[in-house]
């Protein structure tokens, strides 16, 4: 089975072409060749393949095999090698993923997409639709008792579940530790992705992320998304902002024209392997 090795930001991924190759099983491959020792090393693996209106179809499984319904890095690569590899030449292109079809606008230097921008959709902020045990039509501020400690989360989904924690200095958080706490609270009927965020101005953050499934990772597409969401909501930042990541940066807006948030990043190819039967 030929794959392809990307990241966007440090979040990456081992990528199948299904349009040449078939994957019976991916949510039982997804953990063996994601491990970083004795795989190939990702965070997971996405398969790009025919879409019924849309371009190309995205799924991403997790490191531990469970299947996320969006992966706001991980769809700038699938964009990337649609582009690259000419399974599709639409810009703006359309991805079915499992949160909907996205729209993605392709930043093209000498015939190769090196960044996009992401049409991420609308945040869903009702408790129960996130899903989050919450009080209230939003999960503002609200507290969770974790280790003793009590940690002050806001709640986003953009098709898969954000908690959002502000600290003082985001490089103190016992990320290891925490992080999977947090992830398996039951507050979260379907677990949920963790994050702590650190302020440097109404426009400008740095974000370090515990992804469900995965662990800790270099950046995280939908997370620093529900970030510029929470952000507006508790008042810290503006609608357009700079998120530092581990991995890199992002440009995250959610317009109040529409009401959708628009993230805009790099999508990089590492190398191409075959993986055996």
């Amino acid at each position: 089975m030929r794959f392809t090795k990307m990241h966007g930001c440090g979040n990456d991924y081992v990528y199948v072409d299904c349009f040449q190759e078939t994957v019976p099983a991916p949510a039982a491959l997804a953990p063996i060749i994601s491990d970083r020792h004795r795989g190939v090393g990702s965070d997971g693996l996405i398969l790009i393949g025919p879409a019924e209106g849309a371009d190309v179809e995205m799924r991403m499984f997790n490191a531990d095999g469970s299947e996320s319904a969006m992966c706001g890095n991980g769809i700038r690569c699938v964009a990337k090698y649609a582009w690259d590899h000419g399974l599709a030449r639409a810009n703006p292109m359309r991805v079915r993923t499992g949160a909907g079809v996205k729209t993605i606008q392709l930043a093209i230097e000498n015939a190769l997409v090196v960044a996009a921008t992401v049409d991420m959709g609308e945040p869903i902020l009702e408790p129960g639709k996130i899903p989050v045990n919450a009080p209230g039509p939003k999960a503002v501020n609200v507290p969770l008792t974790v280790e003793g400690q009590t940690l002050a989360m806001t709640c986003v989904s953009m098709g898969n579940p954000h908690a959002v924690m502000y600290v003082d200095d985001v490089s103190a958080v016992p990320l290891e530790t925490l992080g999977p706490k947090v992830e398996l609270h039951a507050a979260f009927p379907q677990r949920v992705n963790a994050h702590w965020v650190q302020v440097h101005s109404p426009r400008e953050v740095t974000m370090r992320t515990w992804e469900r499934g995965s662990g800790v990772t270099q950046a995280c597409g939908t997370g620093a998304s529900a970030v510029c969401v929470a952000g507006v909501l508790t008042g810290r930042t503006g609608r357009k902002i700079l998120a530092h990541l581990p991995g890199g940066d992002l440009e995250l807006e959610w317009r109040q024209a529409d009401g959708r948030v628009y993230m805009t990043g790099p999508a990089t190819e590492v190398f191409q392997g075959e993986w055996p039967a």
